[in-house]
């Protein structure tokens, strides 16, 4: 029945005519570029029928399919009260202790939302409620992106309440924790909003030189990021005219009309087609219309005014009502039709009054005296459970107290009888001793078997090497020859087996000799082997379209460390993040600096480890191992060097894992032997 959904595609369903978990996905895939592209109601009619047509569908897949509808109803058609109920069902969702701990990121983007609709609904102090409580979840859980967000309204209400200055710092602090989120469109569009927002609100502030310089921040981050997202460039550009229409203003200010208008027409070029924002081409038709009512340009004022009007069907604002009837009661006024002139002004006052009624709540409102407030009852309820924890410990105590009086007593009873066992525990004694002497003696044979073991593995490897290399070798110099195709089938599969057998004896070789060989430990910068190791591998990910982010330390740092073995540990993860994830994924490269140590973390959004062969990664010739993604070979030796090297190094390696969100893989090094910076 739902196979009109996927048009082009095959369509996966269950029994009875339900579509599968992986359908709805690329459905819902289709149905957020449909509204990337301003395809609004078609996307959401799109998505609503493909999930009440699908079944068995994940917590994350329900949670999305209420957040796409909640910003439909709230951005889109202005419907408060469903959106209201819509960000309701988002909170119920989390209605058990391990959902909140297991989905903390939605979590807490829940709280923001049903913040973001009480706002709108002029019920701000209920909005600062839940706008704190998701600063809470997003602290407590290190969520960086959802502490992003909640800085980005606080600079917005700030905004609208005309405290620019300390908007711009709310905006550049949200663009600062949002640094490692931008993989994600939605994060990167908000990130050169935020740069955009910073500059408006210092050209508020008069700072046109700051104003000037977020705006270009703005226009350079798009540009630089703009093969990113190939297939939704029609927002990129949309962006672009607002910034254009930002920039005006300052050119209006200094009184550099043709420049001014330049850019005007260009915003309004962009968007004032369909699909694009439209409000922000009507407010720089109404700039373009002051520069006109500023140089006494009558018959353009007009001709702009009576476009403006037209549009007045379909894009409805009521501020930029009240600008166009300020312009035309100007107009009128220089056409000396005074009568006209005070039918638009009066209804100009109208509208001014409203607008002014409808924010004197929010700017009474002081956000900063409500966070105070919350922030109080937050630590009065975290007080009160301490409160609660010291009785509980307490009580905990006195019981204790008694079972060790219970314990003493028994341990002298049982004293007494113990003096009766002393002669029968020397005897256990004596033999103990013997059989531990026959464990050193087998211990120091077993060191000594596995030494043979190497040795013989390394001389098998290495003899085996060469006539494989050979091999290898003759294939390619016969994959030229003329033979028939099924023949240079068959030299080709020799030839791809031979080079995959000299890859497994140089993972064997490597293997046995991490176990031996002494580190040769050298002064390293950090931040320069992270680069110099990525980059080596930019072009494997580029083959899977993948790109390779890296955020190194905030100062260069040197530990003295084995150059060549930390580098094959950081290539071999981020191979591995390359094999394993999906083609035009990202994957990132992070190192921070702790107190006694640095920790190294590669993360991709890949396949992930299944919890069955979780315990089995770090073994070696381990049954763990998979292919890749592209169908790469997989021998199961690399992360049991990887765990040789680092631990030689006296640091750790782990990973966290699961099938939906890809693999991190972390690990340390000390930091005892630093050296001072030059």
């Amino acid at each position: 029945m739902a196979c009109f959904f996927l048009t082009g595609s095959s369509c996966k369903k269950q029994q009875g005519g339900q579509l599968s978990s992986s359908a709805y996905n690329s459905i819902a895939d289709t149905a957020n570029k449909l509204y990337d592209n301003g395809q609004y109601e078609k996307a959401v009619h799109y998505l609503d029928s493909a999930f009440h047509h699908s079944s068995g569908l994940g917590f994350k897949q329900v949670y999305n399919y209420y957040f796409f509808v909640y910003n439909y109803n709230s951005h889109i058609k202005n419907d408060r009260n469903t959106a209201l109920l819509y960000a309701d069902s988002m909170l119920n969702m989390f209605d058990t202790p391990e959902k909140k701990l297991k989905f903390t990121n939605e979590y807490g983007q829940a709280h923001l939302s049903k913040g973001d609709v009480l706002f709108d609904m002029h019920r701000y102090n209920e909005a600062y409620g839940y706008f704190y409580s998701g600063k809470v979840i997003a602290n407590n859980n290190l969520d960086d992106c959802t502490l992003g967000d909640y800085s980005y309204r606080m600079g917005m209400i700030l905004y609208k309440q005309e405290h620019y200055g300390r908007a711009a710092r709310f905006f550049k602090k949200s663009f600062e924790e949002t640094a490692s989120c931008d993989g994600n469109f939605n994060y990167f569009y908000r990130r050169q909003e935020l740069l955009n927002n910073a500059g408006l609100s210092y050209s508020k502030k008069q700072m046109t030189d700051s104003a000037m310089y977020f705006y270009k921040q703005a226009l350079e981050y798009l540009q630089n990021n703009k093969d990113r997202f190939k297939d939704r460039p029609q927002m990129g550009e949309v962006a672009r005219g607002v910034i254009y229409g930002n920039m005006a203003d300052i050119y209006i200010k200094q009184k550099n009309y043709d420049k001014a208008k330049g850019l005007l027409k260009k915003s309004i070029a962009i968007n004032l087609r369909k699909g694009n924002d439209n409000n922000d081409a009507q407010y720089a038709e109404l700039k373009l219309a002051d520069i006109y009512d500023k140089e006494n340009a009558n018959d353009s004022l007009l001709s702009i005014l009576n476009t403006i009007g037209l549009q007045f069907d379909s894009v409805k604002s009521i501020y930029a009502e009240q600008d166009w009837h300020l312009f035309m009661s100007h107009y009128f006024l220089k056409m000396n039709d005074h009568q006209r002139a005070m039918m638009h002004f009066k209804l100009y006052d109208e509208l001014k009054d409203t607008i002014t009624s409808n924010s004197r709540k929010l700017k009474e409102a002081d956000v900063a005296e409500q966070v105070k407030s919350l922030e109080k009852d937050n630590e009065f309820n975290n007080l009160k459970k301490n409160n609660q924890l010291q009785h509980l410990y307490l009580n905990v105590t006195g019981v204790f107290a008694i079972m060790l009086i219970v314990i003493i007593s028994l341990i002298f009873f049982n004293w007494q009888k113990s003096k009766k066992n002393i002669k029968t525990l020397g005897g256990l004694n004596n033999q103990i001793n013997s059989q531990n002497h026959d464990l050193e003696k087998a211990l120091k044979e077993l060191r000594l078997n596995s030494q043979e073991k190497d040795r013989i593995l390394r001389t098998v490897a290495h003899d085996l090497r060469n006539p494989i290399g050979g091999i290898a070798s003759l294939t390619s110099v016969m994959s030229g020859e003329n033979y028939t195709a099924e023949q240079k089938e068959m030299i080709n599969l020799i030839r791809e087996t031979s080079f995959n057998s000299i890859e497994l004896i140089n993972e064997i070789l490597e293997a046995t000799n991490s176990t031996s060989v002494v580190l040769n430990k050298e002064p390293v910068e950090i931040n320069s082997l992270l680069n110099n190791s990525a980059e080596l591998l930019r072009f494997k990910a580029a083959e899977k379209q993948q790109i390779i982010s890296i955020i190194t330390l905030s100062r260069p740092l040197e530990i003295c460390i084995s150059r060549e073995k930390i580098w094959r540990v950081i290539s071999n993860l981020i191979s591995n993040a390359i094999k394993f994830s999906p083609v035009a994924s990202a994957i990132l490269v992070k190192a921070e600096e702790l107190e006694r140590e640095v920790k190294i973390s590669v993360k991709d959004n890949g396949i992930g480890i299944p919890d069955k062969l979780k315990g089995q990664v770090f073994n070696m010739f381990t049954n763990a191992k998979r292919p890749g993604t592209a169908g790469e070979k997989s021998f199961g030796l690399g992360l049991s060097i990887c765990r040789q090297i680092i631990e030689k190094h006296g640091g750790r390696i782990w990973f966290d894992s699961d099938t939906e969100n890809g693999t991190t893989f972390y690990f340390t090094l000390p930091k005892e032997e630093l050296k001072a910076e030059g």
